[in-house]
């Protein structure tokens, strides 16, 4: 792609940085497997947290970097191959778990389900700006948190209120920082492609 074609490509509406990369389908394949495999290295940057079982993680924010790099179709697709070969036994989910069963995987779904999310929203611009990323972020972050902890509170057999305290409350100021990073990160590689 020529600096022409980038910058065009950057200030086009409807695009996201993975699509300032040549089109084709060995482009695509490798973003996905690459979105996923940046997923589950990121899960293993994991700190337990006292008395709930879900750990501090990267794989959120990697979710969500995912997500908004390469749009609502590829960074689901990363996380559903992330999901899928957790499932299937590969351990690359938090503390090098695999499976469906553990009281975590409510976050892995949510993860899915909000990377597709903040990928539809940078397609309109949404990480364009450092207020318009926070705002995407939160949002993706909402998202995990309304599948994640109702999973938990099914799995682990907890009231509401336990759940919340376990599975959200303890993680809103590392979501802050995640939120800071991205805010940082992404705009300026866009910013970068001017």
């Amino acid at each position: 792609m020529t600096t022409a074609e980038s910058v065009a490509v950057s200030r086009a509406p409807g695009a996201v940085l993975a699509d300032l990369l040549p089109a084709s389908r060995v482009r695509d394949t490798a973003l996905v497997v690459g979105g996923a495999v940046l997923t589950g290295l990121a899960a293993q940057l994991s700190v337990p947290v006292h008395g709930s079982p879900v750990p501090v993680t990267g794989q959120t924010f990697a979710a969500l970097l995912v997500g908004t790099a390469l749009g609502a179709r590829r960074g689901f697709a990363s996380l559903a191959l992330y999901a899928a070969a957790g499932v299937a036994g590969l351990p690359w989910f938090s503390e090098g778990a695999s499976g469906w069963s553990m009281p975590s995987f409510g976050y892995i779904l949510g993860m899915l389900l909000a990377s597709g999310v903040v990928g539809a929203l940078a397609r309109r611009g949404g990480d364009r700006t450092i207020a318009r990323t926070a705002g995407v972020m939160v949002l993706g972050s909402a998202v995990i948190y309304a599948i994640g902890v109702p999973y938990l509170a099914w799995s682990a057999h907890l009231s509401a209120s336990q759940a919340v305290s376990l599975g959200l409350t303890p993680y809103l100021l590392g979501d802050a920082l995640k939120a800071v990073l991205a805010m940082g990160l992404l705009p300026a590689a866009w910013r970068l492609t001017r």
